[in-house]
């Protein structure tokens, strides 16, 4: 049985970093600064500012009933920009993808701290948990840097009257949600990166051998007083002799 826990611990940092990466995936999915406008009306807007997300927009305005008012974007809506129906999918799918990379990256990382007995399992798991990562990373950068091309070229949205939006923005910059998700991909790409270039994965079998294992010696121990008496070459202890004749 083999143990390689001493040469995994920065594939067990690239576990802690996947599982974080992916509650900040999470986070990213729903928040709603992913675009913010600034618009020059604010008879109805009146914190000036909007919020573009990709489930929803939202708004903060002291006129409406609600202090905060949001609406939900449709995958089916005409009007949303194809980028944000794209967004929604591959955020899922991203969701999904980490939660996989996670778990074969835990398996992985019990197998080497653990025990190894096969080795083209052991080499599966590994690459498995490194591809998952690394397809997490590409589903999560392709809204990202859609969203945040948009956002640079200044695009508009044609929202429905009943969501209170300008036809256009006077200006609008790359929301929080962006740079947290560069920051999630991030720490998958580099988790994706340490399980994929773990040394022992790409290794021989045969050429990887248990650093536990070897010969190990097998000591017998012998009777001296056993063996005097089958050969009749045991030496007597005098001093022992001298106690029992006084």
């Amino acid at each position: 049985m083999m143990h390689l826990a001493h040469t995994a611990h920065w594939q067990f940092l690239g576990l802690i970093s996947g599982f974080l990466a992916w509650i900040i995936i999470m986070a990213t999915a729903g928040l709603n600064e992913w675009r913010v406008w600034h618009v020059a009306d604010v008879s109805i807007i009146t914190s000036g500012e909007a919020w573009v997300g990709i489930w929803r927009a939202c708004f903060f305005s002291h006129v409406l009933p609600r202090a905060e008012n949001c609406r939900s974007l449709g995958i089916s809506d005409p009007f949303v920009p194809v980028e944000i129906p794209v967004a929604q999918v591959l955020m899922i799918v991203a969701v999904i993808s980490g939660l996989v990379g996670n778990i074969c990256a835990a398996v992985a990382m019990r197998m080497a701290y653990f025990s190894v007995e096969d080795r083209h399992n052991f080499r599966m798991v590994f690459v498995m948990a490194g591809v998952f990562y690394l397809l997490t990373a590409t589903f999560m950068l392709v809204p990202l840097v859609w969203n945040m091309t948009s956002v640079l070229n200044n695009s508009t949205i044609d929202f429905p009257q009943e969501f209170h939006f300008p036809a256009a923005p006077i200006r609008q910059r790359v929301g929080s949600a962006i740079g947290t998700g560069l920051f999630a991909s991030t720490l998958m790409l580099i988790s994706a990166v340490l399980f994929l270039s773990y040394r022992f994965v790409w290794e021989a079998p045969e050429k990887t051998r248990d650093p536990l294992s070897g010969p190990w010696p097998v000591t017998t121990l012998t009777k001296t007083s056993d063996m005097s008496k089958e050969d009749g070459q045991g030496m007597n202890n005098p001093a022992f002799n001298t106690e029992e004749t006084s």
